[in-house]
């Protein structure tokens, strides 16, 4: 395996997903469905796109461990990955046939392009143990979010005139066109399996699931982490759905405007990635991760009070600095806790955890909001109410270093 390659294309990939982060889930897709599509004067485009972000995760937790089994079991990593990734793109492109009233379509698109998006990363995370030592694979994780946010940027301004024309059409479309171009060398370059002397049956694999589930649930400090991460995560995931609805809905954002927020977002975050990268190696993702959610904490409730833009704005420079460390933490810690051959199905569960408590975040918000006739600010306190449950189980997590898992014999 060409490593060097291999690394490339693996941070090219987080790139190419993050066009579709950036333009569709987090800014002009999710308040185009919300506003034009759906109408949210009383909360109901809330409600639809809480429900739909829902049902995505739904979908991707109920697979995602069998997925990850499988994978592991058939060698079939590359091909789900490819799969996944295929209907992402398929789903963004089918934005650009929707317009005001189209909820039905705009509902399938959404969920199609999410259960691709998010179902990619259980294989897309799993390659990051075979591409980095332990000791790498803090700065690896860092910099493919890095990249990404890199590519949350240029995604936004490629798409900035055409949002500010109001083609909206062509917008979805040429998210999807640099979702795929930016995808290939992935789907191309990354590793391809050694084959197994047995192929796996379906049933096999689902044992294999079950099998895994008592295997995390025992190591008591893996169960905290991952019941902490199921938490606080969802926090993270929701603020991201909703924070350009917030924007718009409550604070009166232009659409035009979504995109410069989300620009100043991305290079804080592009900045977090970086400059947390090295501390996770050395103080070890578990302490980040503490520091972070206490970050986390006092951005949602600078959301709950801001009543002006540039207050939002310094609320999202905040957020946007713990956004990708926290995540590359997270991934972090769980990529020193598991066992070599089981990389794809350990974060299958570490996807399933995430995608499952992301099913009630997105739900919790827009049932909130539509009970209260569209107030986003009371809404909001459900994500602080996530993020210190998430906190609560974290501290009871053992914190792990690299340097002791590079001293075992199977690293390397």
């Amino acid at each position: 395996m060409n490593v060097t390659r291999g690394r490339v294309a693996w941070c090219l990939y987080d790139f190419a997903n993050s066009v579709y982060a950036s333009v569709i889930a987090a800014t002009i897709w999710g308040a185009y469905f919300v506003e034009a599509v759906v109408g949210n004067e009383d909360g109901s485009g809330d409600l639809w796109w809480g429900r739909a972000i829902s049902l995505s995760m739904f979908v991707v937790a109920l697979t995602s461990p069998w997925l990850g089994a499988l994978a592991d079991g058939r060698t079939s990593r590359r091909k789900l990955f490819t799969v996944f990734t295929l209907a992402s793109v398929l789903g963004t492109f089918g934005m650009a046939w929707a317009g005001p009233g189209d909820l039905l379509w705009a509902f399938g698109v959404t969920v199609l392009g999410t259960i691709g998006f998010e179902g990619a990363m259980v294989f897309y995370n799993a390659y990051l143990p075979e591409l980095a030592r332990p000791s790498e694979r803090g700065r690896l994780s860092g910099w493919g979010f890095a990249v990404g946010y890199a590519g949350s940027a240029v995604g936004l301004l490629a798409v900035y005139p055409l949002v500010s024309a109001q083609r909206y059409s062509a917008t979805f479309a040429l998210a999807a066109a640099m979702f795929l171009v930016f995808a290939l060398p992935a789907l191309l370059w990354l590793p391809r399996e050694t084959p197994h002397a047995h192929r796996a049956t379906m049933r096999e694999s689902f044992k294999s699931t079950y099998a895994t589930f008592r295997e995390i649930f025992a190591q008591p400090s893996l169960r905290w982490f991952l019941l902490g991460y199921l938490l606080y995560i969802d926090g993270v995931n929701t603020t991201i759905y909703f924070s350009s609805i917030f924007a718009r809905t409550t604070l009166g954002f232009a659409m035009a405007d979504l995109i410069v927020l989300y620009l100043v977002v991305q290079v804080a975050a592009l900045v977090g990635s970086l400059l947390w990268a090295g501390p996770t190696d050395r103080m070890g993702p578990h302490r980040v991760i503490l520091v972070l959610l206490g970050q986390w904490v006092l951005v949602v409730l600078g959301a709950y009070f801001v009543q002006a833009a540039w207050q939002f704005y310094i609320v999202a420079i905040v957020a946007g600095s713990g956004l990708g460390a926290i995540q590359s933490a997270s991934r972090t810690y769980l990529a020193l806790c598991l066992p070599h051959g089981h990389e794809a199905r350990y974060f299958g569960f570490f996807s399933f955890c995430g995608k499952a408590a992301s099913i009630f975040g997105p739900l919790l918000f827009g049932m909130v909001s539509k009970a209260t006739g569209g107030n986003q600010r009371v809404a909001s306190l459900s994500i602080l109410l996530l993020l210190l449950a998430g906190l609560a189980f974290v501290v009871r997590a053992r914190p792990v270093m690299a340097r002791d898992i590079d001293a075992s014999p199977q690293a390397g």
